[in-house]
């Protein structure tokens, strides 16, 4: 006989797995079924983020980020070190350790939550079932509700096609056993730019080709401007409007053709990572009668409460609509669990923070300066620079500002954005000031510690209102 869910999830991402545990936690009967395995052959849980994505990433640039404080750094402090290496090897086993014990910390909690784990490839049927094939054979699953959270995948170029060696994709700059002398990189977006960050600081010479015009187009360009020059600062070789023409593997180099306003150009690398974005996984998900539709990009079909077009089949994370972010998918699955449980729930999509974890790190939530001037919103700017704070000259890390934006006439807080040292922290206090629609003069009236980073938040809200203590008006 048939096993029967109450739920049952397709995927262990971080949209997935915490889908699971807020149905289990409701107490809904809920199986999980996931795919990954690991090296070793193994179920490993967490989806892309744990695996290969946001954590391991944040592990290798967190290292390298010391290994360029010793080489570069140190010195001002006292702080004499001849002779520092990098053990590539050590570095890759330090990653993976910490990849292991966050998918066996999930495994841990669906045990905790009696979450069902299943190891096998999750397709959705007719109505209410659920096909899972494993290695052993295929069972099919009733489930009065399926959530699908299969995530995403590298975006792969014809003309520049995987090979696992010389050409990969993030997942390959992940695990490169040395420092590449070359390394080229196509796409400066947030994964691209992380990972150029990751090999530069250990030595490798970064080339990143971005066929946009603009850096960071979606950032506000204060900003942006401002990374682009601590970017160059770094040594990484940003090149804009550069469209990759075609690019071949050779024994020991990959040879890229490009062509700019100046025309056609060669380069040489010894490897080539193409990251130019994720495109929504749905191979195999659906069988012929499974009614779930997709949009034309290949998204799964959701309304704001992440219902898809079937009856009780619900769409989460990466898969749907809406920023390709790990903390989105999870609030989707959060909010999708406590909805089949007959709960209120939903997600403030205009207050998802984003970051990218270059140093100086940049994150921002809400609209941009660009955004409020194309949609004719009236609005006060106020920035303090991170240069103008003690705790930041203490630490010898000045680089960037904060940035607020506020209606003119309300004073609402619109938009965020901070380019500096620990905005993925900073950033926090503003959405959640945002998601009570707080004013900027709200943050201006709240006593911040000395010192600290978090003054230059403090000091950009009184700036709205041209009242910065700290730094002329």
């Amino acid at each position: 006989m048939a096993k029967r869910f109450d739920v049952v999830v397709i995927g262990a991402g971080p949209a997935g797995y915490v889908a699971a545990i807020r149905c289990a936690q409701l107490g809904l009967n809920t199986a999980c079924v996931d795919q990954w395995t690991s090296d070793a052959g193994k179920a490993s849980l967490g989806g892309t983020c744990l695996n290969v994505g946001c954590i391991p990433s944040k592990a290798l640039l967190d290292s390298s980020g010391h290994y360029h404080r010793v080489q570069h750094q140190l010195q001002s402090h006292g702080i004499r070190i001849d002779g520092a290496v990098m053990d590539v090897k050590a570095m890759l086993a330090r990653k993976e350790k910490i990849v292991s014990t966050l998918t066996k910390g999930i495994a841990g909690l669906f045990k905790h939550n009696q979450v069902i784990s299943i190891h096998g490839h999750g397709q959705m049927l007719a109505k209410d079932q659920v096909k899972v094939s494993m290695h052993e054979g295929e069972e099919v699953l009733h489930a009065a509700n399926v959530i699908l959270a299969t995530g995403s995948a590298p975006i792969e170029l014809a003309i520049a096609p995987f090979d696992g060696k010389r050409i990969v994709d993030s997942t390959g700059a992940l695990s490169f056993k040395q420092v590449p002398k070359r390394l080229g990189i196509v796409g400066a977006g947030v994964i691209g730019l992380e990972l150029g960050s990751v090999w530069g600081r250990l030595g490798s010479k970064v080339v990143i080709l971005e066929t946009l015009p603009t850096l960071l187009p979606s950032v506000d360009q204060q900003i942006a401007k401002d990374a682009e020059r601590q970017f160059k600062q770094q040594e990484l070789d940003i090149r804009l409007g550069a469209t990759v023409k075609g690019a071949k593997s050779a024994a020991d180099a990959v040879n890229v053709s490009y062509a700019d306003n100046d025309g056609d150009h060669q380069l040489k690398v010894d490897h080539l990572v193409i990251a130019v974005g994720r495109r929504p996984y749905t191979e195999d998900l659906f069988g012929p009668e499974a009614g779930v539709e997709l949009d034309d990009r290949g998204f799964i079909r959701v309304d704001e409460h992440c219902r898809t077009s079937a009856a009780n089949v619900y769409a989460v994370g990466d898969v749907v609509r809406g920023p390709m972010l790990a903390h989105k998918g999870s609030e989707e699955g959060n909010a999708v669990a406590e909805l089949i449980a007959g709960q209120s729930a939903q997600v403030n999509y205009e207050v998802i923070p984003w970051v990218i974890y270059t140093h100086p790190e940049i994150a921002w939530v809400g609209h941009t300066e660009q955004d409020l001037q194309k949609e004719k919103i009236p609005y006060n700017a106020g920035v303090f620079p991170f240069a103008a704070t003690g705790r930041a000259l203490a630490a010898e890390d000045t680089a960037g500002r904060v940035k607020i934006l506020a209606h003119k006439h309300t004073d609402e807080i619109l938009g965020v954005h901070i380019i500096g040292a620990q905005a993925s922290e900073l950033i926090a206090e503003v959405v959640v000031a945002m998601e009570f629609s707080a004013s900027a003069e709200d943050i201006a009236r709240t006593v911040h510690a000395h010192p600290t980073l978090s003054e230059a938040v403090h000091e950009a809200a009184l700036a709205v209102n041209k009242r910065a203590i700290h730094r002329a008006n």
